[in-house]
């Protein structure tokens, strides 16, 4: 006959044993799992945030940055102070009348971009103002005489200031890629009436 000394022993022994057995269990447990891998500093560097891909047809140079995107209508315009076809005199921004320069009744003069229409491409600066009234009516943009032109592949007459064929207003897609540091307003072309353009 086992004594109460006897039992306790027993029960000591199973419980050592139920220890060491849980030990085990959890130790194989933990070296079952794989040990979490440490990033490098540098490599956490690495990672960038996904950028959605820019439009093919309102592609721009890698190194420049869109800083505004959209759309509006175009006209063109040539100020070079002889006061013919609606001329108001050299361009405000105190440069004179050059292909590539644009006039915008809102954005800051000295601003830069591109304008795209049916597959091409134009880089322009803003040196001036306008259009005046059109601008309420929604268009925004005033295109020099030779690059409108060469938009919609008519010619410039330098002696009338005047583009061949019957269009005087295009649709165009705009990117600014640096803001001017001139009077103006940066953000959505706004109306000449709103006078942004003293800002």
């Amino acid at each position: 006959m086992k004594t109460l000394f006897d039992l306790r022993g027993n029960r000591r022994l199973t419980a050592a044993a139920t220890l060491v057995g849980a030990a085990a269990v959890t130790a194989s447990l933990v070296a079952a799992v794989p040990a979490p891998v440490e990033q490098s500093v540098n490599e956490a560097a690495t990672v960038s945030v996904a950028v959605p891909a820019r439009e093919p047809s309102l592609a721009i140079p890698a190194h420049e940055q869109v800083l505004l995107q959209g759309s509006t209508t175009g006209s063109y315009f040539w100020d070079d102070a002889s006061g013919r076809q609606g001329d108001t005199g050299l361009p405000a921004i105190g440069k004179p009348m050059q292909k590539g320069l644009f006039a915008s009744p809102s954005w800051p003069l000295g601003t830069e971009g591109y304008i795209f229409y049916k597959g091409k491409k134009a880089k322009f600066f803003i040196g001036d103002r306008g259009p005046g009234v059109p601008s309420d009516s929604g268009v925004m943009l005033d295109i020099d005489g030779q690059t409108f032109a060469e938009l919609t592949g008519t010619t410039w007459n330098e002696n009338t200031l005047t583009v061949s064929g019957d269009q005087g207003h295009i649709p165009i897609q705009y990117v600014v890629t640096k803001w001017g540091d001139g009077p103006g307003q940066r953000g959505e072309p706004l109306p000449f009436s709103s006078g942004a353009w003293r800002s």
